[in-house]
């Protein structure tokens, strides 16, 4: 605990050294935006057009700076110098949902949203605007909206069609407590191996599966020890948009429209590079020799539905009812 005081100290000290506030001098307001994602993903282009967009059109009254690669730190860094306005902007995960409102984010289930369009729709309605609003109490941001995230889907030394097909794999999952336990529903058994030695695992047998997008298995060169992808589509997690509430506040309202317009140009901007890019990486895979299944998602919802249904007894009331209609239309 100690070490990591000392290390958000040591950050908190660096940008009030470098970070480049507002100037009195040449009035210029400087904005950093983060992202913990490294460099060469569609995250990084949606920052690149926001800045284009915002330096153009405040006629260089302001600034934008990108950091990358978690260079001001993890998620919870950034949202700690968020939250104090000592940085910006982000293009932040999922973390602040889980802090701020959990009580209406159902979008870290499997299988529960459909489609993309569906959680965008989730978004924008009511319960949105109940995660904005407790974002900005408790955690002192602007939430301006989501980024797209390609879907995560799952790599496989096996054919899989159905739940069935997957009874007793050992499944590589991150340590997160609602996804170990909907994968257990589904038949597997979870699997704790670190991302850099997920190749190595699959090599030797550890591990007969994993889920993740398509970068995963595309970057780490699965296909050399995976056969292969199953499409199924189990969570479509989003980039979000958010702004420190104290700094974003003492903007004109000129500034702050600005802001906001670039932010939403952005996103769908990103979105459609995000598309580009997974179309490519599956492209590249099939090439490589891996085989693509379009498995029965009615029969895994179906299959893993006790522990949607145990997952969502957290949620407030009428959350799973708003994903169930959206998920119908």
């Amino acid at each position: 605990m100690l070490a990591k005081h000392k290390s958000f100290l040591l950050i908190l000290a660096i940008l009030m050294m470098f970070s480049p506030l507002q100037s009195a001098e040449a009035k210029t307001i400087g904005i950093d935006v983060n992202c913990t994602m490294k460099a060469g993903g569609a995250e990084e282009e949606a920052i690149n057009y926001f800045k284009k967009l915002v330096e153009e059109r405040s006629q260089g009254e302001m600034q934008v700076n990108m950091f990358l690669g978690g260079q001001l730190g993890n998620e919870k860094d950034v949202l700690e110098l968020l939250k104090i306005g000592q940085t910006q902007m982000a293009l932040t995960g999922g973390l602040y949902r889980s802090d701020y409102a959990p009580e209406y984010d159902p979008i870290t289930i499997p299988f529960i949203f459909p489609t993309w369009e569906a959680v965008e729709a989730f978004y924008a309605g009511p319960f949105g605007d109940k995660i904005k609003a407790g974002a900005a109490e408790k955690g002192g941001l602007v939430d301006f909206g989501p980024q797209k995230r390609a879907p995560r889907h799952t790599t496989a030394n096996r054919k899989i069609v159905v739940p069935e097909d997957m009874q007793g794999m050992k499944m590589r999952l991150p340590e997160v407590p609602i996804w170990v336990s909907v994968w257990k529903e589904l038949g597997v058994n979870p699997v704790v191996v670190p991302a850099p030695e997920i190749y190595l695992a699959m090599k030797t047998g550890l591990v007969e599966a994993h889920e993740n997008t398509l970068v995963s298995p595309y970057s780490r060169r699965l296909d050399e020890v995976q056969k292969y992808i199953i499409l199924t589509s189990h969570i479509y997690f989003p980039w979000e948009w958010v702004a420190s509430k104290v700094w974003f506040d003492q903007l004109s309202p000129e500034h702050q429209q600005i802001i906001r317009d670039a932010v939403e140009e952005a996103r769908k901007y990103g979105a459609k590079i995000e598309d580009e890019k997974d179309d490519f990486y599956l492209s590249e895979l099939k090439k490589r020799g891996m085989e693509v299944i379009e498995p029965d998602l009615k029969a895994f919802r179906e299959k893993a539905k006790p522990a949607i249904e145990e997952a969502v007894k957290a949620l407030a009331p009428g959350v799973y009812e708003e994903v169930l209609r959206l998920s119908e239309e």
